[in-house]
């Protein structure tokens, strides 16, 4: 295609809107044209409650000023946290200690498990997740693999102290069985799985990227997309944060100065991303929180932003 036949795509997420299959303020636009909309953090840093300005925890609940936008926030790592202090016994214990110990990541990868198994009873038109940054969204996509990891370990303790275990627990009076673990791991393997394949079909998920115009966030972002490609997961959306604006009569220096790195790191990030819809924000002199405030902010994945002249 030559330059003079390209089009631009539109710098706004209207598409993901109109998409039949970013956060807070995503949330909201999307509550507009869908029926049901939930929206989990499972960032361990949880800001949902500080945007809404209402508390959140791990079972939906409807936001305040909304009737079809719900939040929730979970901890990834305490699904194998619960099941260590819900063991029956300490044979178990061990076991399951043990496990979360041996293979790195296992115990997010049960958390998220068990989230996806509870969301996948409810009816939502739309579930966002609020991921963390980079690394962490990373060893979110990476879940199968260490799950599957996960499996074959326990299959390695089971053939080699199974019967040992068996025979002392019987003497024991207590119960300790590898096939317990095996088949809670391989039921959430299959969650995950089916999870995975959901992430990989372009018509019910897609992933938006927000980054800030820097050169570590550009290169993060570089990395995730790539990362996400691999993975045969759609991506062809960046929101580009916390961008300044200055007047041009303006005598603030620093604005200035920052304004001209941000504008270099814009222009190679349309240069990468030329078949991406890239939706600009502004830098704002007030926080966006409260359902009011982020429905106003909202609007701009929307409606393009517009620099002052």
């Amino acid at each position: 295609m030559s330059d003079d036949e390209f089009q631009p795509l539109a710098p706004s997420l209207q598409n993901v809107l109109d998409q039949q299959s970013l956060h807070s303020s995503l949330a909201v636009q999307m509550a507009a044209v869908r029926k049901s909309v939930l929206l989990i953090s499972t960032d361990p840093a949880h800001n949902l409650s500080d945007a809404f300005g209402q508390k959140f925890g791990k079972d939906p609940t409807l936001v305040q000023g909304f009737e079809n936008l719900y939040c929730m926030e979970i901890d990834p790592t305490s699904s194998i946290q619960e099941m260590i202090e819900n063991a029956d016994n300490s044979a178990m214990n061990s076991i399951m200690q043990d496990l979360a110990f041996a293979i790195p990541g296992v115990d997010e990868a049960m958390g998220f498990a068990e989230v996806m198994k509870l969301v996948k009873s409810m009816e939502y038109s739309v579930i966002i997740f609020d991921t963390a940054p980079t690394g962490h969204t990373l060893r979110f996509l990476s879940f199968p693999t260490v799950l599957e990891k996960a499996l074959s370990k326990v299959s390695q303790l089971s053939g080699r102290f199974g019967p040992m275990m068996q025979q002392m627990s019987g003497m024991m009076g207590v119960n300790a069985n590898h096939e317990d673990i095996f088949a809670k791991l391989e039921s959430m393997r299959e969650v995950i799985n089916e999870v995975n394949q959901q992430f990989q079909d372009p018509d019910k998920t897609t992933f938006v990227c927000v980054c800030i115009s820097e050169f570590l966030s550009l290169y993060e972002t570089e990395r995730l997309v790539q990362e996400l490609t691999n993975g045969n997961i759609d991506t062809h959306n960046i929101v580009v944060n916390q961008l300044l604006f200055p007047p041009k009569d303006s005598n603030c220096e620093q604005c200035k100065v920052r304004h001209k790195m941000q504008q270099k790191y814009l222009e190679q990030i349309f240069d990468l991303y030329e078949d991406f819809h890239i939706t600009l924000l502004p830098l704002l002199t007030h926080e966006v929180r409260g359902g009011e405030k982020l429905k106003s902010f909202s609007r701009l994945l929307v409606e393009p932003f517009q620099p002052p002249k």
